[in-house]
């Protein structure tokens, strides 16, 4: 693909057109996985920050300035988010007698308080089903049932590709859904 043709395939991906987006993924998903792969070296790892990238680029189209090469911009993104991964791992990773109060507490919840929770809960699961049934089974299966992405892609009978963009897009809507709904009540 040529600099005039990436220039065109960005600007339409910019106005929101999934074909371009899913395009613009597609040409760049090796590079940015092998990237992410080669410094996380665990393929399920590798898979959900590339998502995650692609999430961000999709997001931050606007932000790109066309003086760079895009696969930098990109692979820049993809660098962020490798850091930002292993920044969650080390805390993961702390001493897990740091967190035993917040452990303690989670049991000393009152009535009250596990039903906020119980709630929220509800609000979550009320939100998922507002969704498009695609969404819906794309939640179900990745977040709920803890699926891969492969796994995904053969039970549905589509693409890699093509399941990763839906997970990419799912939590996309639910996310702002669960946003704007959050202010509902008040």
């Amino acid at each position: 693909m040529n600099d005039e043709q990436l220039f065109l395939l960005i600007q339409k991906a910019k106005e929101k057109d999934q074909k371009a987006q899913t395009k613009l993924i597609n040409v760049f998903w090796v590079d940015v996985f092998s990237f992410v792969m080669k410094k996380v070296k665990d393929e399920n790892d590798a898979d959900e920050i590339t998502v995650n990238v692609f999430s961000k680029v999709l997001s931050k189209l606007d932000m790109y300035d066309p003086h760079f090469q895009f696969k930098t911009w990109i692979l820049t993104i993809a660098q962020n988010t490798v850091i930002d991964f292993w920044r969650k791992r080390s805390r993961e990773n702390q001493d897990p007698t740091e967190n035993l109060d917040e452990v303690k507490n989670q049991f000393a919840k009152s009535p009250e308080e596990l039903m906020i929770s119980n709630e929220e809960q509800k609000k979550i699961i009320k939100t998922i089903e507002s969704l498009d049934a695609n969404y819906q089974d794309i939640i179900k299966l990745r977040f709920f049932e803890e699926k891969s992405i492969k796994e995904i892609a053969e039970e549905l009978g589509i693409s890699v590709a093509n399941t990763k963009v839906r997970v990419m897009r799912a939590k996309k809507v639910l996310a702002e859904l669960l946003k704007n709904n959050e202010f509902d009540d008040h």
